[in-house]
């Protein structure tokens, strides 16, 4: 074929392809909606959604204290660890296994301390309020004091008295 006659019949091609192009755009659209429904299932979509319990198959991982059944503990040190100067791999192990050791026993702790609280209706009543305002007029104005490391009663003389060193 020439060059004239293939650029005729493509100019012949694109005139079809535009013409079927404007007859669908003009085309009648189509009668009704596509359904959006699920087969199988006929529940409303946000009932499906809402009533999902994603914790199901581990349903205590939340727990206070369920750390313990996660299996998490502290990496061996192995030839590629970090070891301090001056430390041996078992000396910078034993040093890691205590701080570990203490911060499980202090996780315990408060895992001991969980769901213990203190009913305050309780306190409420200890504290007289519902009879009198004798609380009121008390030095904490009916607060609890928490306990403190050091007397700041002024009855221990706990500061460090000047010994003539600089």
């Amino acid at each position: 074929l020439s060059h004239n006659q293939r650029k005729r019949k493509m100019k012949i091609a694109a005139v079809f392809v535009s013409s079927l192009a404007v007859a669908s755009a003009f085309a009648p659209a189509q009668n009704g909606r596509v359904s959006t429904e699920l087969a199988a299932d006929k529940t409303p979509f946000f009932q499906r959604v809402f009533g999902m319990d994603l914790f199901s198959p581990v349903a205590t991982q939340n727990d206070y204290g369920a750390r313990n059944k996660k299996g998490l503990g502290l990496a061996k040190i192995s030839s590629k660890s970090y070891v301090p100067a001056g430390l041996t791999a078992a000396e910078y192990q034993k040093i890691r296994d205590k701080d570990e050791d203490k911060k499980n026993k202090f996780y315990q702790k408060n895992v001991a301390k969980a769901g213990k609280f203190i009913d305050y209706t309780d306190f409420y009543m200890k504290r007289g309020t519902d009879t009198s305002d004798a609380w009121f007029k008390s030095p904490t104005n009916g607060h609890r004091m928490a306990k403190t490391k050091y007397d700041f009663s002024g009855s221990k003389q706990e500061d460090k008295n000047y010994d003539g060193s600089l």
